[in-house]
């Protein structure tokens, strides 16, 4: 275990051990209901970790996360107590060690069971050390529920996502593509960055990268995105070369394709990415008004504006579903980026794994309301967006279709994405575009 006194070599402290603190963070992650991503982040700027276990633990933290209904599962093939019976710690340290012992190569077996044991009380030590010793004897090999028997809880196990939410997707894709959905919904390290092009090319910002000791290569599906991997693009981030934008939310961009010197309203900003995206399209010349409920998030769109150079980029508190009056046949472009179940991002973040299907049921209601109230906003002939980063029929296509029937005063607008037309929709499958699973769907006001 890591000794937490201070290390004199090089006038570093030493840090703390990194699976107690992950340990930890899974348990608050699950008694108390805390999103793994804020928890991570809460732990990392408590600043006791340091260098390499800093990686080691947001590993340890999101893959445990990612996998717990496969560890779960294992556990209870080789423990006299269910997985869900146990002391949260206990169930945390048992997850821990089977998670490096399957899927981090660089751990040595006996590292990630001691470790392991050390995390719990005494009186559990030998359930942790029976449990994953008993895992190494079966030379780490379990049996996934047969395929033919139960479609739905094999693939819950062999990509470690609740049944409900395997059921959800083969009602609403088939078994193929649920299939590719979940076997791309682990994360890994692709990184994608909108080069800000009021500063630099996308090759000139490519080239940057490569002295920063990153490869990219430009994305295939929208212009002025390289798709990365590692963090050396931080230093650019601060220098306002680019900013952390997937290719799918990029995409909505390039769709909707604003003019430059035209007033676009993007209902739902933050934290800006399309607002910023919108701004560089129009080269800095024209309006974006930014809004967000939350007026805690809109600094993240002012100071990423600064960074950025753009000067046209307003941002302001705006509820989606009433927008002021005095917005009412303004914008040329309206972008409704409606809050969804976020089902098209589950590789980036794994606690969307766990959402209750019937907590996800009254999402399309909400969200055509919003694109109602956006709708207002449109002037005539002007373009208004609806997009969502999930896979949901009803939040997606439901919601757009039902627009389509109820605004005669609207006509969908036909684009070209990824090389083929559509009818003014289109959903960008994961597995299929290397991308976020994200929906896309453009009208015109023609009356």
């Amino acid at each position: 275990m890591v000794d937490i006194k201070k290390n004199r070599k090089n006038g570093q402290k030493a840090s703390a051990n990194p699976r107690k603190f992950a340990a930890d963070s899974l348990v608050k992650w699950e008694k108390l209901g805390k999103y793994a991503g804020l928890e991570a982040a809460a732990t990392l700027e408590g600043g006791e970790l340091h260098g390499a276990d800093r990686g080691l633990y947001s590993a340890l933290v999101y893959g445990v996360v990612e996998r717990s209904v496969t560890l779960d599962y294992i556990i209870d093939r080789l423990s006299s107590t269910p997985a869900k019976k146990l002391e949260p710690i206990v169930r945390a340290a048992l997850r821990l060690g089977l998670y490096q012992l399957l899927y981090m190569d660089k751990i040595p077996d006996h590292a990630a069971v001691s470790e392991s044991v050390a995390l719990v009380p005494k009186r559990a030590s030998g359930l942790v050390n029976g449990v994953l010793r008993a895992f190494l004897r079966g030379e780490k090999n379990f049996e996934l529920p047969p395929r033919g028997d139960d479609l739905a809880g094999h693939l819950s196990v062999k990509y470690s996502v609740p049944r409900e939410l395997c059921v959800f997707f083969l009602d609403a894709y088939g078994e193929a593509d649920t299939e590719g959905i979940l076997d791309s919904s682990f994360g890994g390290d692709r990184l994608c960055l909108r080069v800000n092009t009021l500063k630099c090319s996308p090759e000139a910002a490519a080239s940057r990268l490569s002295e920063l000791g990153a490869e990219s290569r430009l994305s295939k599906i929208v212009p002025h995105v390289l798709v990365t991997s590692g963090n050396e693009f931080l230093s650019g981030i601060d220098e306002g070369l680019w900013f952390v934008q997937d290719e799918a939310s990029a995409a909505a961009v390039a769709v909707l394709s604003p003019e430059k010197g035209s007033v676009v309203l993007d209902m739902c900003a933050a934290p800006g990415g399309k607002s910023f995206g919108c701004a560089i399209t129009m080269e800095n010349e024209g309006s974006v008004r930014s809004f967000d409920i939350h007026e805690n998030k809109l600094s993240l769109i002012r100071d990423g504006a600064k960074r950025l150079g753009i000067e046209i980029i307003e941002a302001d508190v705006g509820d989606g579903k009433s927008p002021a009056e005095e917005l009412f046949g303004c914008a040329d472009y309206v972008l409704c980026d409606a809050p969804c179940s976020g089902l098209g991002v589950l590789s980036k973040k794994p606690d969307i794994r766990y959402k209750s299907v019937a907590d996800i049921a009254g999402l399309p209601g909400v969200q055509y309301d919003i694109l109602c109230s956006a709708a207002k906003c449109v002037k005539q002939g002007g373009v208004l967006m609806y997009s969502t980063c999930t896979l949901n029929p009803a939040e997606n296509e439901g919601v757009f279709m039902r627009f389509r029937d109820e605004h005669p005063e609207f006509e969908p607008m036909p684009f070209e994405l990824c090389g083929m037309g559509n009818d003014g929709y289109a959903t960008l499958m994961p597995h299929k575009t290397g991308t976020d699973g994200f929906f896309i769907s453009k009208f015109i006001r023609v009356r």
